[in-house]
C-alpha cells in the first residue's frame, strides 16, 4: 500500500472506522457520518412516536443520525460506505438500503476490479482500441490498458450512459452491450467522451462484459448519491 493510500483506525460516537489518512484518498463512493439529532430535540421516537423515558431509551441511526427507540433501531448492519469496521445500529429504512449496498461491496466491486475487455473509442474518432478496463484497488480510478493507457479519476466522471440491446415494445429482456462515459480532464473544463463496446468476436467474454457494465451502472448510482450528500 502506498503512503497516499494509508489508512488509520479512528473512533467516533458511532463506532470504529478504518479511514484514509488523507481525505483526498477517500473512496468516491463513500459517505460522511451524519450529525446526530441532539437528544434534547427528540423527546419521542422519530419513527413510532413513542415517548422516551428511563425504560424506553433513545438510539441514533448511524446512517441518518435520527433518533429512535430500540424497537425501531435494533438492526446492526454493515455500512462500508462510511468505513465502519463492524456492523452498526441503523433504523429499518437505512438498514434496508445498507443491505443492498453490501451486495455491491461484496460482489460487484470485485467484478469492477477484475475488469473486462471492450473496444474503446475516444471522442469522435472512427477508430477503436481493444482495452482491458478495470477499477483501481483504491476505487479512485478507472484504468484502461491496451496499446494505449488511460487512468480516469472517478470523481471527474460527469455522466455514464449504459447501452443496451434486446428491448421490444412488448417487454423483452435487455442486455448491456456498452457504455458512453464523459469526464473532465483535470485542470481543464474540457469534457472528453469515451465509448465502450463489448466485442462481438469475444462471445466467451460477453457475459463478463455485461456483468461489468451492470456493476458500473450500480457504481454510478452510488457515485451520484455521494455527490448529492
Amino acid at each position: 500500500m502506498s503512503g497516499g493510500d494509508a489508512k488509520k483506525l479512528v473512533r467516533s460516537p458511532s463506532g470504529l472506522r478504518m479511514v484514509p489518512e488523507h481525505r483526498a484518498a477517500r473512496s468516491p463512493f463513500g459517505l460522511d457520518e451524519p450529525p446526530w439529532v441532539p437528544d434534547k430535540e427528540c423527546p419521542r421516537c422519530m419513527q413510532c412516536d413513542t415517548k422516551f423515558d428511563f425504560i424506553t431509551r433513545k438510539h441514533h441511526c448511524r446512517r441518518c443520525g435520527k433518533c429512535f427507540c430500540d424497537k425501531c433501531c435494533s438492526k446492526k448492519v454493515p455500512l462500508p460506505r462510511m468505513c465502519f469496521v463492524d456492523p452498526v445500529r441503523q433504523c429499518a429504512e437505512c438498514a434496508l438500503v445498507s443491505q443492498k449496498e453490501t451486495e455491491f461491496y461484496d460482489k460487484q466491486l470485485k467484478v469492477l476490479m477484475n475488469g473486462a475487455t471492450f473496444f474503446v473509442t475516444l471522442g469522435t474518432s472512427d477508430k477503436s482500441e481493444l482495452m482491458v478496463c478495470r477499477l483501481s484497488n483504491n476505487q479512485r480510478y478507472l484504468v484502461l490498458d491496451g496499446d494505449s493507457h488511460y487512468e480516469i479519476e472517478i470523481i471527474q466522471i460527469s455522466t455514464v450512459q449504459i447501452l443496451t440491446e434486446g428491448f421490444t415494445p412488448g417487454g423483452g429482456n435487455t442486455r448491456a452491450i456498452g457504455m458512453i462515459l464523459q469526464y473532465k480532464v483535470p485542470g481543464s473544463e474540457e469534457v472528453t467522451q469515451m465509448k465502450f463496446t463489448a466485442g462481438e468476436d469475444f462471445s466467451c467474454n460477453k457475459k463478463l462484459s455485461a456483468a461489468w457494465l451492470a456493476a458500473m451502472h450500480k457504481a454510478t448510482k452510488l457515485l451520484y448519491e455521494s455527490r448529492d450528500q
